[in-house]
Formats: C-alpha cells, structure tokens, sequence
C-alpha cells in the first residue's frame, strides 16, 4: 500500500453509558515509558447535553460554543467554564430520523464567512434510507436563534442500511465544503460502494457551497480529482472508507486527518489526499479483507489498532494547536467510543508514535475545538470534557 506523507515531513459504535466527571491517568509511550500526566475534567459543570455528537465555534467574535445533539437540535452557549445556560439555536427534531443507533442530526459546519452571511450547514438523516447536507441561516434579528423554514438542501444521499452514514461536515482552508460519508452500512461493504466511484458511499466529498451549476444548489470545484469524468460522481475527493466518523484539518499544515471505523479487527487513522483510494472493501486497514490482495495504488493507514483490548470504534479528532497543553502541540488526539480511551499520535515515516493519555471509560463521540483552538471531547454521558495536564 503506498505511504502518504508523514506528519513529521510536514509536522458507532453508538453504545450509551456513564463515565465519571473526571479522570486522571498518566501517560504511556509505545516503550512503557511514562509520560506526562493528564486528567479529563468538565469543561462545563454546570450544562448538559442529550448525546452530544459535535461541538463546533464559529470564527465570527463572539466566543460562543455550538453542541450538536443527535435527536436534532443545536445548542449554543457562552464559551466560559461557569456557563450556567444553553439555548436551543436550531430544532429540527421533527425532520430528523433517529430509529436506530448511527441516524441523527450528525454533523455541523460554519461558513468561513458566516459573520457576514450567517450560513451554517447541517447532516441529518430524515429517515432510514437517506441522508441530507443542508444550508440554514441565522436569523437576522436574533444571532442565537436559526428560522427551521431557511433550510435549503444542497445533496442527498440514499442509505440502503441505517449504519455507516459518516456525516462530519468541515470546511477546508480553500473555502470547500467536505463531507464525510460511510459505506452505505450492513457489515463488509456488501454491495461495493465505497470502490465505487459511480455513487457517493465511502468516500470523502468536496463541494463548492458559494456556487451553483445545473439543478444542484452547489458546484463541483473543477480541480476535484474525478471533475468531468464519465460514471463517475465529480464530488468525491476520496474513497475506499468505511465509515470516517469525524475528519478534522490541521490548521498548519492543511492536512485533512480522518478516522475510519473498521469492521471487525483493525480502527484506521488517515490523512486523505486528493484521488486517494483507503481499500475498504479490499483492505481493512492493511489487512486484507476480500479479493486478491493487491495494494497496488492504494494508501495505507497513517496508523491503525486492533480489537484485542476492547478497542472497537475510533472517534477521530484534531490535531492539537491550543496553549493549554503545551505537551500535545503538534499531535493528533483522538479515542475510541467503547473503551474510552484517549490517545495522542505523532506520526513519523516508519514509526508512528501513540501515546495513551487517558483511560477516560467515557464514550467519546466526537471531539471539536474553540476559537483558541482548545480542544473539548464530546461524551454520552451529556457532558463536554476537556484534557489539562496534572
């Protein structure tokens, strides 16, 4: 499998329980050897959330936080950790499906120019077999309050299971939206789709959300690698995933980091790259899964972990850009949902190297960061999290 640049060249599992308010463990590297110490605290001891599944802070001055809800609504509240109230700035519970576990409101994106035109985009799925990226607005009296009648839908998706619909919204630093879509669910990719360059499964899209061509309310940038080709979907960006739960992109170096759910033996992180093929269904991870094994062309894991300790689901995260950790600069945290264990990775060329932070025993469904670039962690438990050193 071809190797993508490294970090240093450059730089659902939906199971619902409890974790404790805090947690405090100390770090190990891949060596044993011990590291700094950390804890996971409250970020907000004084709000709740119902299944919080994004966390996302618009860049427009006004410091707030924005916590996405999968039942359909987003709340928003001032970014100060003795935050007492939370508002409901979008409701739209009743266009959104959540009959089984992975459906729901899923993801939200800020426009990068949303202090000026007040657009944001949501991923929802309104019923069992489909999934919508839309485009609302702000209303223009009230910058907490969002009007439900705004809504303009820009791509749907048909879903022939209830699983695997991705549904990560970010923006990319050349002003793209990118949206994050699973296999089309059931278990090995039954029907192909993510290999499948004639439908939009398993695969990373990119859209130009400030134009429109033809009857889509958006435009396919020209320079997507599959633009213009023939039976073949011009907004995919990537392919070959499974269900890339949560994408994230370093402010510094550009790099679009994603984790991808596996199937029954290996949790992937990659860093996708334009054209880039990531071998599901072929390749679980660099294990093969189906076929005749040929990597020839695809792009192998930045990282990868087996199921041996428990570990099922990846949440993918952010490379971390704050203050507050100084320890973390540089390096990519992320979790997994069933075990609730936090780590951080700072890749290499041959050797990555992943640091167990914390053994936190939360389910961790997403992760976001603030204006400051601080990082929170989402958790089933409804509270917002955030990692300090001790």
């Amino acid at each position: 499998m071809k190797k993508i640049a490294p970090l240093a060249l450059m730089g659902f599992f939906l199971l619902i329980s409890c974790g404790d308010d805090d947690s405090n463990n100390q770090s190990t590297d891949d060596d044993g050897t011990p590291g700094t110490s950390y804890s996971v605290v409250n970020a907000f001891p004084n709000l709740g959330f119902s299944q919080p599944l994004d966390l996302q802070s618009p860049d427009d001055g006004t410091n707030r936080i924005f916590v996405v809800e999968q039942g359909g609504t987003i709340r928003v509240f001032s970014n100060d950790e003795n935050a007492s109230e939370s508002t409901i700035f979008l409701d739209i519970s009743d266009r959104v499906s959540t009959q089984a576990d992975e459906l729901g409101l899923l993801g939200l994106a800020f426009h990068p120019d949303f202090a000026t035109n007040g657009y944001f985009y949501v991923n929802y799925t309104p019923d069992s077999d489909l999934s919508i990226t839309s485009r609302f607005q702000v209303s223009p009296l009230n910058s907490n309050t969002v009007d439900a009648n705004s809504e303009v839908v820009l791509l749907q998706i048909p879903q022939p299971f209830t699983n695997h619909n991705g549904g990560q919204l970010t923006f990319g630093l050349d002003g793209y939206l990118y949206i994050a879509s699973g296999d089309g669910g059931s278990g090995g990719d039954p029907d192909g789709h993510a290999q499948n360059l004639a439908n939009l499964l398993g695969a990373i899209l990119r859209i130009d959300v400030d134009n429109q061509q033809a009857i889509f309310n958006y435009a396919i940038p020209p320079s997507n690698p599959f633009f213009d080709q023939v039976n073949t979907r011009g907004e995919i960006y990537a392919y070959g995933l499974r269900n890339p739960w949560r994408m994230s992109f370093d402010p510094i170096t550009g790099l679009l980091w994603a984790g991808d759910v596996g199937q029954g033996e290996r949790e992937e992180i990659d860093i996708i790259e334009a054209g880039g093929n990531y071998g599901w269904n072929f390749f679980e991870g660099t294990r093969c899964f189906m076929g005749d094994c040929d990597d020839t062309g695809l792009i192998s894991p930045v990282f990868e972990y087996n199921h041996d300790n428990n570990d099922r689901s990846i949440t993918g995260g952010y490379v971390y850009r704050g203050t507050l950790v100084p320890s973390l600069v540089g390096k990519y945290v992320y979790a997994d949902f069933i075990t609730g264990r936090i780590w951080a990775l700072e890749a290499t060329q041959n050797n990555p190297e992943n640091e167990l932070l914390v053994e936190s025993g939360l389910n961790i469904s997403s992760f976001g960061v603030d204006n400051a670039n601080e990082l929170y962690i989402c958790s089933f438990d409804g509270s917002i999290y955030r990692l300090v050193e001790n």
